[in-house]
């Protein structure tokens, strides 16, 4: 079933077009990304598409009873409900058809199903009916689903009752997206829902949309992300659309293979134009020639030419180079303990060394104090206890994933320059265009810049510093993928160290040699990239298990050897005696067992009896009975089958 059609759609700000002749659709179970760079519209569409933006031209086909429900990036929960009560509101209408319920079932009790017989029939018509529908919504279920949604969010510490206005912005966009999910709408529109996200919720989320019976339509830079979940791409590249089949892997294979064959083709065309052209002008005065010049001429009249192929749009084009080499021993770290309130420490008793050309990812849970832990070796923040030890020629270059230095008014141009005012203007211009400045946009206040924009100047000034030893929290937040995958490379080719942290798991597994995972009193170290990292923790896991199990089964190894031993007289009769007691308790779980069974046998027929059925309370004091019966001989059973 087609759930949305997009044709020609066209938007315009002012004169400049953002979006020209786009089409898309959207069937049931699609789960489609939206990619391209940073401006080219992605957002736009789906602000378009949701209803909260208009469009200039072209047509949105969608049927009426379809449910759309859309997440803008960043898009925070403002409630002064508690989380529960606020996720409850999604299911007002099974709240409202559960009162409806019970208003039947009193009514019932009120109507003499002998003398009103068909007005009794109606209201138990109408409440079947009305308890299927229940029942097909979730009405049983719904709390949950709840549950379930919070927990794979990152909040089942939290009580229930805590006011949402108490929440950290992060914390409001998280539950942001869980309301959303809970609503289940047909098309699902998340733009950049990875924001805020732990890895260990990320691949919850991966999970849980996998899953998930609607359509999805997504804008992500997370690329590890796009290739769990997506099965199409549309790709938005100079206001228009291109759609591809696949995941987001598949779709740069594809878009690579396709301009490969465009170039060839049109290679092809232009070397068979320029022969029809040599032969026209060679043959084209001869009489001998005339008839065959003027039909190759036809020909080329013709041919409907093709456009020279479009590479990628400008990327940006940077490295990272370092003045001098540091020694072997980059980095040693003893008994940290960092606190932003000098009493109670996020991360206790830490200690680590990193040596030269290590590529080193910290990961662990939001909230652990990864950002916190870089800052006290930057000494942006004092070490409660321990110290840091940087070893010989060491020179450290930051880049903070808040650009908390990038919000002054000054112009990008001066923003750089005033830092290093040894280069000329043209040097200063010439890394600001690497960096895909360009134009008046070097003449740009600062504080006006976008996100993607503050963290390319970011990285400009980084890679101006020349540092060996880069600590980067969170660089590629606000990149778009080219962005990402430039950066990528620069750090692959650094001959210096790094020490990073970052949620994009394709970008850990492309740079990492090792990855420390941080916990609040404790620091492991995995040799290897995020995979890597992965599997050793799926390891560890299981040789866990399988030493508990080893440690149970030696446990029962010796009770039961020293059963087998010798005993003495007393603990001999304190065993028969036990053994009594279990056989005798046996019995009775079996005698019960029967009278129950017995008992429910006889309800039931009484149920198909005309003179009870018809009589409401007696029925419902029947089923009210059996209920409990079942629940009595599920336990007994239960005894019983531990007893044996």
């Amino acid at each position: 079933m087609i759930l949305l059609q997009i044709n020609q759609l066209s938007k315009y700000f002012g004169a400049d077009p953002i979006l020209s002749n786009i089409k898309l659709e959207v069937q049931t179970r699609d789960k489609i990304a939206l990619v391209g760079r940073n401006g080219a519209g992605k957002s736009t569409l789906l602000k378009i598409i949701s209803g909260a933006m208009s469009y200039d031209s072209g047509e949105i086909i969608k049927p009426k009873d379809v449910s759309i429900g859309y997440l803008a990036q960043d898009t925070g929960l403002e409630s002064q409900l508690s989380i529960w009560d606020e996720m409850n509101l999604v299911f007002k209408h099974l709240k409202s058809m559960e009162e409806d319920m019970r208003k039947l079932e009193q009514r019932m009790t009120t109507v003499d199903p002998n003398s009103e017989t068909q007005k009794f029939e109606q209201l138990l018509k109408e409440y079947d009916k009305l308890q299927v529908k229940f029942k097909e919504e979730g009405g049983y279920q719904y709390e949950a689903d709840i549950r379930s949604v919070l927990h794979g969010l990152g909040f089942s510490s939290f009580d229930p009752e805590t006011k949402i206005s108490s929440l950290s912005g992060g914390q409001k966009t998280r539950l942001a997206l869980g309301k959303l999910l809970l609503t289940k709408p047909d098309l699902l529109i998340l733009d950049e829902p990875t924001n805020h996200l732990d890895i260990e919720t990320l691949t919850w989320l991966e999970q849980y949309l996998q899953n998930y019976l609607g359509a999805i339509l997504i804008v992500s830079h997370d690329r590890y992300f796009l290739d769990k979940i997506v099965n199409q791409v549309y790709e938005i590249s100079r206001n228009t659309s291109t759609r591809f089949i696949g995941n987001y892997s598949n779709y740069l294979k594809q878009k690579a293979e396709n301009y490969e064959k465009e170039v060839k083709s049109f290679e092809r065309q232009q070397e068979e134009v320029a022969k029809l052209k040599d032969f026209i002008q060679r043959n084209i005065a001869r009489a001998s020639t005339t008839k065959l010049a003027q039909s190759r001429r036809k020909k080329l009249e013709k041919m409907e030419l093709m456009s020279k192929p479009l590479g990628d749009e400008k990327s940006a084009n940077f490295q990272f180079d370092i003045e001098r080499q540091s020694g072997n021993d980059v980095l040693k770290a003893t008994d940290i303990s960092v606190s932003y309130d000098k009493h109670h420490p996020i991360i206790s008793n830490i200690s680590f060394s990193i040596s030269r050309g290590d590529s080193i990812a910290l990961v662990g849970p939001n909230g652990i104090g990864k950002s916190t832990l870089l800052k006290s070796i930057v000494q942006k923040l004092d070490a409660l206890t321990g110290n840091f030890s940087l070893g010989s020629h060491v020179q450290i270059g930051y880049y903070d994933q808040q650009q908390a230095d990038l919000t002054s008014n000054k112009r990008v141009l001066d923003e750089l320059w005033d830092e290093y005012p040894q280069q000329t203007e043209k040097e200063i211009r010439t890394v600001l265009g690497n960096f895909l400045f360009s134009g008046d946009d070097v003449l740009k206040p600062v504080s006006t810049l976008s996100g993607g924009e503050k963290a390319r100047l970011a990285l400009s000034k980084l890679m101006l510093q020349k540092a060996n030893f880069l600590i980067l929290d969170e660089p590629t937040n606000h990149l778009d993928l080219d962005s990402k995958e430039i950066l990528e490379n620069a750090l692959i080719d650094f001959p210096g160290t790094i020490l990073f942290v970052s949620h994009d798991r394709y970008f850990i597994n492309r740079i990492a040699t090792k990855v420390f995972e941080l916990s609040s009193h404790n620091l492991t170290e995995y040799l290897g990239d995020y995979d890597y990292f992965l599997t050793k923790k799926e390891e560890i896991l299981e040789l866990e298990r399988l030493a508990e199990e080893e440690k149970n089964n030696v446990s029962h190894k010796i009770s039961s050897s020293a059963s087998e031993g010798k005993l003495n007289y007393q603990q001999e009769k304190e065993l028969k005696k036990l053994e009594r007691q279990k056989q005798r308790r046996i019995e009775e779980i079996e005698q019960s067992i029967s009278e129950i069974e017995e008992r429910i046998e006889k309800n039931e027929a009484l149920l198909c009896d005309p003179s009870i059925y018809q009589d409401h309370e007696q029925v419902q004091k029947i089923n009210i009975e059996n209920e409990q019966l079942n629940s009595d001989l599920e336990q007994l059973m239960t005894e019983w089958e531990q007893l044996h």
